[in-house]
Formats: C-alpha cells, structure tokens, sequence
C-alpha cells in the first residue's frame, strides 16, 4: 500500500467513524456525559462505535457545529468520494 492510498485509508476510517457517531448521537453524548475523563471518554466511545483510538479520539473532538445536516451530507459524500477512488485503484 502506497502513502496516498494509506492516508485515503485513513480519512476513510475517520468519516465513517463521524459519520457513525452522528447517527448514533445521543449514545455518544451520553457516553461522554459518564465518563470522568476524556482518555475514558475516547476509549469508551471507541468501544460503543467498534473503532479504534485515533478515530475515537476525531469523534471527541467533533465540534457540535458538525452536527448539522448539510455537514453530514458533506462528510458522506467526501467519504463517497474516498470509497470511489480505492475501489478504482487510483
């Protein structure tokens, strides 16, 4: 794997994590609400959502701005557009 496919790789793996903790919303918060800090705060999100650290870790910085419609029809189709271009092999 080349160094721009990685790090399509890894945009990748961070939309679909944003994008997942969007739909899944309220557990986040809530998850976030319990826990007493932010390290049990990422690993617990992460545990919730099935990703790992780094993408647990972009979910907690999510500001809630992000939250919005048109964000995440932004984000879906960035990641849309991601998916198409590591099934094309570019």
């Amino acid at each position: 794997m080349d160094e721009d496919e990685r790090h399509t790789r890894d945009e990748l793996a961070t939309l679909e994590a944003l994008l997942g903790a969007m739909d899944r919303r309220d557990e986040v918060f809530q998850v976030v609400d319990d826990s007493e800090n932010v390290d049990e705060a990422i690993r617990r999100v992460g545990e919730l959502l099935g990703i790992g650290s780094v993408s647990s870790r972009a979910v907690i910085d999510l500001q809630v701005r992000r939250f919005t419609q048109g964000q995440r029809r932004a984000m879906a189709s960035r990641a849309g557009e991601l998916r198409s271009m590591l099934l094309d092999g570019r």
